[in-house]
């Protein structure tokens, strides 16, 4: 597989570099981590400005309201935004990632007009309503359950660590439309809703995570009423819906992070040169590893990449593998960073002890590295499932 880049993908490369070193002087001060309102002001304004030069859903179909740009087009937009430190997707990046691409690829030409150019043009923001307390791992066992009343659908219920719900519009929320019974598996009966946010009924309690942010909740849903006309594939068939989901945030969304990663590796080898730790081969050592295995997950993207544009622009269960092995590795990368500071891998202020706490989660969200393995062993090496 050819994974060098063609001219015009490096033209491509050179205007976006350009456009870049224009607009990123530009920008206002990026606001305090916890205020998410004002995260959400500065991460739209961001949007915004991509949508208006061109930038915008470049991974997305034309019908979409995308760019129709390739896959590899789309990398190179993550690498170069990434390099040059512009914003992350930030707020939305449920919408932009998950939420979005999902409609994009499963909804009705109705549904991708109404909810598409919002997202893309950064005036609206999605949160994902998946997870549940009593599921763990186990997203299929989910009990909030919509009733069908006419045209309408009556949703009890509640959902835990919904990103971003204190700021967002829309919600991508997983119901039991079926009950579970002998006859009806607890991976059926399951369907996949936008649910506005504002609908009477949903009530929000944020929850603070262990590197003191806010970006998760609570949410606690009592009769609330969302339109069948909301529903995004067939009324039982939203497990289905729900892997054309997942495979984009384990096949693409974490993909920006890599390049941070290895940026951050170089900052830790310089900082181990000036405070005197280089001259520790383990360490060395341990830097030259992450060094090979970013380099690895990089080449891997791309070929995940490469794979989902001969195959209609979804990614593919090679996204597990990916998810799997960078999970660990940020960790790693992190603990590594620990013994760069020495006594200062205890100060919270400093940004890569803040980031080391977040990768204590990586191995959690967007499905755990068991579940991870689960399905490498099953879909990939055909290995029998468990009973």
């Amino acid at each position: 597989m050819d994974l060098t880049y063609t001219e015009e993908e490096e033209e491509f490369r050179a205007r976006l570099r350009q456009w870049l070193g224009q607009v990123l002087p530009s920008l206002p001060a990026k606001p305090d981590p916890n205020d998410w309102p004002g995260r959400r002001t500065y991460d739209m304004g961001w949007q915004r400005r991509l949508y208006e030069a061109g930038y915008a859903g470049l991974h997305w179909p034309v019908d979409a309201g995308g760019k129709g740009a390739t896959p590899t087009q789309h990398l190179i937009f993550l690498e170069e935004t990434e390099r040059a430190g512009a914003p992350y997707v930030g707020a939305n990046f449920v919408g932009l990632l998950h939420a979005g691409p999902t409609i994009a690829a499963e909804g009705t030409a109705s549904q991708k007009t109404r909810w598409l150019p919002p997202i893309l043009s950064g005036d609206e923001v999605w949160c994902q309503g998946f997870s549940e307390p009593d599921a763990g791992s186990d997203l299929a066992a989910l009990r909030t359950k919509a009733v069908r009343d006419g045209d309408e659908y009556v949703i009890t219920g509640s959902k835990i660590w919904t990103s971003h719900a204190e700021v967002a519009d829309w919600c991508e929320l997983l119901v039991r439309t079926e009950p579970i019974s002998e006859t009806v598996p607890k991976h059926r009966g399951i369907s996949w809703l936008a649910m506005p946010m504002d609908a009477p009924g949903v009530t929000i309690r944020p929850l603070r995570t262990l590197a003191g942010s806010t970006e998760f909740a609570e949410m606690f849903l009592d009769e609330v009423r969302v339109p069948v006309a909301n529903r995004v594939g067939e009324e039982n068939d939203g497990w289905r819906v729900t892997m054309v989901t997942l495979s984009f945030e384990r096949g693409t969304a974490f993909v920006g992070e890599v390049i941070a990663c290895r940026r951050t590796l170089t900052a830790l080898a310089t900082e181990a040169r000036k405070n005197g730790r280089w001259d520790d081969p383990s360490l060395r050592r341990k830097l030259g590893l992450l060094s090979a295995e970013f380099a690895a997950l990089w080449r891997l993207t791309q070929w995940n990449v490469s794979e989902s544009e001969a195959t209609g622009g979804v990614p593919g269960i090679g996204g597990s593998v990916f998810k799997l092995r960078y999970s660990h590795a940020r960790q790693e990368l992190y603990d590594t960073a620990a013994e760069v500071l020495g006594a200062a891998a205890l100060d919270l202020d400093h940004e890569w002890v803040l980031d080391r706490l977040s990768s204590l989660s990586y191995t959690i969200a967007a499905g755990t590295s068991q579940i991870q393995q689960n399905i490498i062993a099953e879909r990939i090496l055909g290995l029998p499932k468990g009973r």
